[in-house]
């Protein structure tokens, strides 16, 4: 319970947008390569300053590599994720010379209700892909995906933990060949919906030995205390408090959290408090002084210190930024 709670909490902090914007039909032999990041969708969502990519092997397979060396094979039904914006080459052989993705005419790429389609390859074996992106605020979800491998490949399978997962893809397939009424919003809303699926997943799989602000969600007395800190930001915390409702020693609290997390019990809160209250700069009309008091500042000078410290940039000038980028 209290896992799920933490990672909810901050996936509304961080506002997720997405879409299902790509279905592709490659044919052996084929290889094509790009960079998909934020430039790919700012004329989609021009507010956006992270995007995270995920690609649906709805029949077919091969080979993912990443300009950085990681490479995978890939299966019928598996769902890949990428959390960051890497150039990736994808195809039945990845020796064979790439096509840039960027390079496909309009007789070979083709736009109906809202989604892009592509044929390409050399007339054999059969690969259909859906893909699609979730964006963000990097800033507010650096913890979420500061703790996730650049790559993350999940097989959907067949059994009952996957169904909910497949059920999403087969909408989130039936939805790229229609041109209903409000289409767009729905595939925006299934795509935020595998992605949040995805990361559930990938906590439950997480092995034991693993590190990061997502193992310690599934680790029970730390995902208590992270728990804790979430639902009650505001609270005056102390180590000792934070302990004594974890069930756990204040030492061992501080050594499981530090080592899991990364962080401090207390520096944690302090960041998840900025974070808060970046979010309320973005969403929220609120004055900043109202907003520094809610994330535990006295004074709005300490805030505007602790902000910059965090985000790069003062308050106000957070704020500006955002409005500057969501009006393109």
């Amino acid at each position: 319970m209290g896992r799920v709670d933490a990672l909810s909490d901050l996936l509304k902090s961080v506002r997720l947008e997405g879409a299902v914007y790509l279905e592709a039909e490659f044919t052996a032999p084929w290889c094509v390569q790009a960079r998909y990041g934020l430039a790919s969708v700012k004329r989609r969502l021009a507010g956006a300053d992270h995007v995270v990519f995920f690609h649906y092997f709805a029949e077919g397979g091969g080979r993912v590599a990443l300009e950085h060396g990681t490479e995978m094979a890939v299966h019928p039904g598996d769902f890949v994720l990428f959390s960051r914006g890497d150039h990736q080459r994808m195809g039945s052989d990845l020796r064979l010379p790439a096509r840039e993705a960027a390079t496909f005419t309009e007789e070979e790429a083709r736009a109906a209700g809202g989604i892009i389609r592509i044929r390409h390859g050399g007339g054999g074996a059969l690969t259909r892909v859906v893909c699609g992106y979730v964006a963000c605020d990097y800033g507010v979800a650096r913890r979420l995906f500061d703790a996730m491998p650049r790559v993350v490949r999940m097989p959907v399978g067949t059994g009952p933990a996957s169904r909910l997962m497949a059920e999403l893809l087969r909408a989130g397939l039936a939805e790229t060949g229609t041109e209903r009424w409000g289409a767009d919003s729905m595939r925006a809303k299934l795509a935020e919906l595998m992605f949040v699926e995805a990361l559930r997943r990938y906590v439950q799989d997480l092995p034991e030995e693993k590190h990061g602000w997502l193992a310690g969600l599934r680790d029970p007395q730390v995902g208590r205390a992270l728990t804790l800190l979430h639902g009650q930001p505001k609270r005056a915390w102390s180590l000792d408090s934070l302990a004594r409702e974890s069930a756990m020693s204040r030492s061992v609290l501080a050594e499981r959290f530090n080592s899991l997390v990364g962080e401090p019990p207390m520096q944690y809160l302090t960041r998840w408090r900025l974070a808060q209250a970046a979010q309320a700069l973005r969403a929220s009309g609120q004055p900043i002084a109202r907003i520094a008091q809610d994330a535990g500042y006295e004074s709005d000078a300490a805030f505007n210190r602790a902000f910059k410290r965090e985000f790069g940039r003062p308050p106000a000038e957070f704020r500006r930024a955002k409005v500057v980028r969501e009006r393109g």
